[in-house]
């Protein structure tokens, strides 16, 4: 509904919600169309098609001298694109970097910036010319083969898009943030395009996996190593995905120190930001091992040196670079350009498929162009020809004239010929009254028929402008082709955990209140049997260590509490301390109720089956279990084996099914009968009677009969080996045999199975640790008391004592 005021003005009234809605489109439209978003067609922003297309018109061409930046950010800017020359001269400077494009549009003289972020000189002191590859995308522009708009004044025309002989967009790629749109398309080789474009020109149902025989992933210009394709295949499939990136880097062990050197880095990585950011984790403890970093980069290209520590893994120090910095990143692809002047996102099929009808377009209208130029010439050519036959005829004509205007009826009158030809007529030169000269006439007429019967030929039919194109992607591959730049890897690129962390043996002890602490193992130096120890463990006030075992920092942990639940942890995620730490709370690592408490850990690597788990509480009973039915952890725990009331589970070991077991009690009393006594069962099973205990008597050790040795401690440091032949096989739920005779008060902490060549490690209720040897321990009967093993201080027990292996050295 309108009105009209006093004055007579029309008004038409509008609501606020109405007009920001129409106006914030028309801007974003205007953003998405006109600045940040790419022409599916040549792959150009506006600002990157007007530098070009000004440069070509200034005759910036390659084969003639460079120019100064100012003059063609002047010549842009004054003609073309009036949004100031920072923009401009940005914009091609970025087209002349080496790190920023794969093929560069423009050749740059001067200082263009560098991979560390250093800006480029001011537009006075550096020279630019277009290259060879650039002026592809501009040739046949003069020959009407796409539109022109009126520039921002009108005071001239501009391309709308140019004719582009390849797929500028899957070359160089694009970036840019619109208003609700962004698109960040990564650049290509060229050999690899035009196999592929080739190829689709063959088949245009050709499949995205076929394509990618010929384009397997982006080629990036600063080359790196892309990890697995399954993102790059979604995004030629969808238009979306991920491409992680690593750079290169090796390892290089000659000499007293590792080194890492890199080599390349990833897209869009500043070199100067990376060196730094390595430096501060250093700084910062969260990479160990570096102990320098140096760049040596030069013109040849990047040398990143990373000195590391001579007892440092080089390869976890890498691994932990690609986690924490951009040596490792990723490239999210989105593939949306303007396509028929609207924003799309599209697949490799898609992007190949437009810029071909592009093209398709660009070479149907040059051959009109061609086909019209070359009918229009033997038009004239025929009109001089009539004119050298009769030449004297027409020179007495053009005499008798008393004017220009005279001589041309003349000619129009008298032998028939139009305006264009008499105007021919009456240029020509008399030079070209040479009997040569006429021949040449005539040979021109003749190959410019020929010329025009090929023209009609590829204009007869879609297939013959195919042939054409794929001719010139040819040549394009023979001249401006190159190698690949990026590798492949097959395998994805994730980073885990185990990744960063070095697989090394470490000492795990854990307290009666639960406190757990991960020691290297080489904290511990060898001594002989009866030694005095070192401090292992700082504990609390009336707490104990109760059990201490060897794992690799990469073993699954798999936790036992008091109340027969199991947990889950790996060893590395227990907070490596030092010798005297007390250690963490494992409450603090696992979902414990209120009185759990963890009192056997068991070690393992995998869960393959054909292996199980069997289960000896304090009371005497003992129950197996397939050790795949705990292969699915919980944050909250499984219910492992059912207890009756009153009983505790006291030890898991890990078995085959079909080997001996050795139970021992506090009172020093030992069974050994084998394991398939007891059938398998399932998870929260309750068992069977495994040894039948005396008066207060209790269960407290289960061992294997794998090894050559039972090796037997005390609370107060005795302890002996006893060979298991010993031990003669009985049933399960019998009393068994005497293992060992405690003096008057001490008791059995310890009962497990060694060989001659392990070492083991004692620990104390004070945290004293002890490592020795076993063959430094005495063999012995049954029903004798042992040899001392460990010094104790007064008020001080023994605990128990872990294996572990020696090491061959070299």
């Amino acid at each position: 509904m309108t009105s009209e005021t006093a004055e007579g003005r029309r008004v038409i009234p509008v609501t606020v919600e109405n007009e920001m809605k129409s106006s914030y489109i028309d801007y974003a439209m205007s953003v998405i169309i006109g600045r940040a978003i790419p022409d599916i067609r040549d792959g150009l922003k506006p600002v990157h098609r007007r530098i070009l297309y000004g440069m070509w018109e200034m005759g910036n061409t390659h084969d003639k001298p460079t120019k100064k930046s100012a003059s063609i950010v002047g010549h842009v800017m004054g003609k073309y694109h009036p949004h100031g020359d920072a923009a401009i001269y940005d914009t091609m400077v970025k087209m002349a970097q080496p790190f920023s494009y794969r093929y560069m549009p423009v050749e740059g003289q001067g200082n263009f910036g560098s991979i560390d972020g250093d800006s480029a000189a001011a537009m006075r002191y550096t020279e630019a010319r277009l290259t060879p590859l650039a002026e592809g995308m501009l040739d046949d522009i003069d020959k009407e083969t796409v539109d022109f708009t009126p520039n921002f004044d009108e005071s001239t025309k501009e391309p709308t898009v140019l004719p582009g002989k390849m797929p500028n967009l899957l070359l160089n790629g694009s970036s840019g943030i619109a208003v609700g749109m962004a698109t960040n398309m990564p650049p290509h080789n060229l050999r690899e395009v035009c196999d592929a474009l080739y190829t689709y020109i063959d088949d245009p149902g050709v499949t995205v996996d076929e394509l990618m025989h010929k384009i397997p992933a982006p080629d990036f210009p600063g080359g790196g190593v892309i990890m697995g394709t399954a993102g790059v295949r979604s995004a030629y499939l969808t238009g979306r995905g991920k491409c992680v990136v690593r750079g290169v880097a090796e390892i290089e062990e000659e000499g007293k120190h590792p080194r890492i050197i890199i080599t390349e880095i990833p897209f869009q990585v500043n070199k100067a930001n990376l060196v730094e950011q390595i430096a501060n984790l250093v700084k910062d403890k969260r990479i160990e091992g570096i102990t320098d970093i140096r760049d040596e980069s030069d013109k040849d290209g990047i040398r990143v040196v990373i000195d590391l520590r001579r007892d440092a893994m080089p390869q976890v120090v890498l691994n932990q670079l690609y986690k924490h910095t951009p040596l490792e990143s990723t490239f999210g692809i989105n593939n949306l350009a303007i396509v028929n002047g609207r924003p799309m996102v599209l697949g490799l099929p898609a992007l190949l498929g437009h810029f071909l009808d592009h093209r398709v377009e660009v070479v149907r209208r040059r051959t009109e162009f061609d086909l019209r130029k070359a009918q229009e010439r033997v038009h004239v050519l025929n009109g001089l020809a009539l004119a050298l036959q009769s030449i004297d005829d027409v020179v007495a004509a053009i005499r008798a004239s008393k004017s220009a205007e005279d001589a041309r009826e003349a000619l129009i009158t008298r032998f028939g010929l139009d305006e264009i030809q008499a105007n021919a007529i009456l240029q020509m030169q008399l030079r070209r009254l040479a009997a040569l000269e006429q021949q040449k006439v005539l040979d021109e007429r003749e190959a410019l028929g020929k010329e025009i019967r090929r023209l009609q030929e590829i204009l007869s039919d879609r297939t013959h402008i195919l042939e054409e194109i794929k001719k010139e992607v040819a040549a394009i591959r023979e001249e401006f082709g190159d190698e690949r730049r990026t590798q492949i890897s097959v395998a994805e690129g994730e980073i885990s955990k185990a990744d960063l962390i070095e697989d090394k043996p470490a000492l795990v002890s854990l307290t009666a209140t639960n406190y757990i602490k991960r020691l290297p193992l080489e904290t511990y130096r060898q001594q002989r049997r009866g030694g005095r120890g070192v401090i292992g463990m700082t504990t609390k006030e009336d707490d104990v260590v109760t059990d201490v075992f060897v794992a690799a920092t990469h073993d699954y942990l798999l936790c036992f509490t008091n109340l027969g639940r199991l947990y889950w942890m790996r060893v590395w995620d227990i907070p490596e301390a030092v010798r005297t730490g007390k250690g963490k709370a494992i409450v603090n690592l696992l979902n414990l109720s209120g009185e759990e408490r963890v009192t056997t850990i068991i070690p393992t690597r995998d869960f393959e089956p054909g292996r199980f788990l069997f289960f000896a509480t304090k009371g005497g009973m003992a129950v197996k279990i397939p050790l795949e039915e705990f292969s699915r952890p919980r944050p909250s725990g499984i219910l492992a084996i059912k207890l009756k009331e009153g009983d505790e589970l006291v030890d898991v070991k890990i078995t085959d099914g079909k080997q001996d077991v050795f139970l021992t009690t506090r009172k020093g009393q030992s069974l050994r009968f084998n394991e398939d006594e007891i059938r398998s069962l399932h998870r929260n099973s309750q068992g069977v009677i495994g040894i039948r205990l005396r008066p207060e008597d209790c269960l407290v050790s289960l061992a294997l009969v794998e090894k050559d040795y039972l090796l037997t401690v005390t609370g107060k440091g005795a302890g002996k080996l006893i060979v298991f032949d010993e031990f003669m096989g009985h049933h399960r739920g019998t009393m068994g045999a005497r293992n060992i005779r405690p003096i008057y008060g001490d008791k059995v902490v310890a009962a497990r199975a060694v060989s001659a060549d392990d070492e083991i490690i004692l620990m104390s209720t004070s945290g004293i640790a002890m490592r020795t040897r076993v063959s430094e321990i005495s063999i012995q009967k049954r029903d004798t008391r042992g040899v001392r093993v460990m010094k104790m201080g007064e008020g001080d027990q023994l605990v128990g004592f872990a294996i572990v292996q020696i090491e061959e050295e070299n």
